[in-house]
């Protein structure tokens, strides 16, 4: 059995394991090597990131966390998701419940926009994303170079019903 909990700094390697794993993918993000926990801790919001559970081994089986885009008022609603899963656990909607439990206490607080970047490449994410509401903005092409190519980016964005 999976449970989706509030992510704590014990989680820390496992997050960060699993962070990696999918950056090894060079399907996952521009990023190449994982953070360092405190680099990492600063930079996701402390009240909207969450862990699934193995709840027979206590393995983290994926993350979720969100982080501000802008520190200008006018996006004080706004935020950037990222959400990784382990690859052992990819395709039994761990990834689904988890973005479910991070829209839900993104729509509490009232942020009003949910926002993420994927390479077209990686059409899990992309099916994962469009299937919990996200829709797509644009295509941010040759955005940045990623191991020496250049890299498109798919933009996403989920504005809350619940938000107006």
């Amino acid at each position: 059995m999976v449970v989706i909990e509030p992510m704590k700094s014990e989680h820390a390697d496992q997050v960060l394991a699993i962070y990696q794993e999918g950056l090894n993918t060079r399907n996952a993000s521009f990023e190449t090597i994982a953070p360092d926990w405190s680099t990492w801790d600063s930079n996701h919001l402390a009240e909207h990131r969450f862990v699934a559970i193995d709840t027979h081994t206590g393995a983290v089986l994926g993350w979720v966390a969100l982080s501000a885009v802008s520190s200008r008022c006018v996006y004080a609603g706004v935020v950037e998701e990222s959400v990784y899963v382990h690859p052992a656990a990819r395709g039994q909607g761990v990834g689904r419940r988890l973005l479910d439990a991070v829209i839900a206490s993104s729509e509490q607080a009232g942020l009003w926009t949910i926002e993420t970047g994927i390479f077209p490449e990686n059409e899990a994410s992309i099916a994962l994303h469009r299937a919990a509401g996200f829709r797509v903005v644009g295509l941010r092409e040759r955005v940045g170079k990623h191991y020496g190519q250049w890299r498109d980016v798919v933009f996403f964005e989920r504005r809350s019903p619940a938000v107006s």
